[in-house]
């Protein structure tokens, strides 16, 4: 079975989960980028990220170096934007086919996920879509525990 971390940072905190479950399970990984970054002050990426999660919009990303359809499991980590995945999540799951796939969604956010999983869910058609991992942060303070978090690897690993 061939693994993928595949995820999107904006502040580092999804990255960093998105490593520690790499070094976990040994397995390959990929981060999502937009070819523009998002520039400015926090409110002005947060109103962007508005309009754009409001709207639909699919950010152009830069060329992945890995290919999701290799993969036969992906773990897939984004941050919580406006009540659901990042923009430029969107723009990687709409171009791929999930069919057949096993996705393990993981989202990082402030207090409240929103619908991430089940937009998840929808727009990843035929992939097998698992319990995903809520993963809190105060700004770059962890708030779930590390055990919490290695539970959730572990039922990984289990398959």
């Amino acid at each position: 079975m061939k693994t993928l971390v595949l995820y999107y940072s904006y502040g580092g905190n999804t990255r960093r989960i998105a490593e520690q479950i790499q070094q976990a399970l040994n397995c390959d990984i990929a981060e999502i980028a937009t070819v523009t970054p998002y520039t400015g002050s926090y409110d002005d990426v947060v109103n962007q990220g508005q309009r754009e999660a409001d709207s639909g919009f699919e950010p152009p990303v830069r060329p992945l170096d890995k290919n999701p359809g290799e993969y036969d499991t992906v773990i897939l980590g984004t941050p919580v934007w406006w009540h659901t995945f990042a923009p430029a999540v969107k723009t990687v799951l709409s171009a791929c086919d999930w069919s057949g796939k096993t996705i393990y969604p993981f989202a990082t956010n402030g207090g409240w996920i929103g619908h991430t999983f089940k937009d998840i869910e929808r727009t990843c058609a035929g992939a097998a879509v698992k319990n995903g991992l809520n993963i809190r942060f105060d700004e770059d303070s962890l708030q779930t525990s590390t055990a919490h978090i290695d539970r959730w690897i572990a039922q990984i690993k289990e398959g």
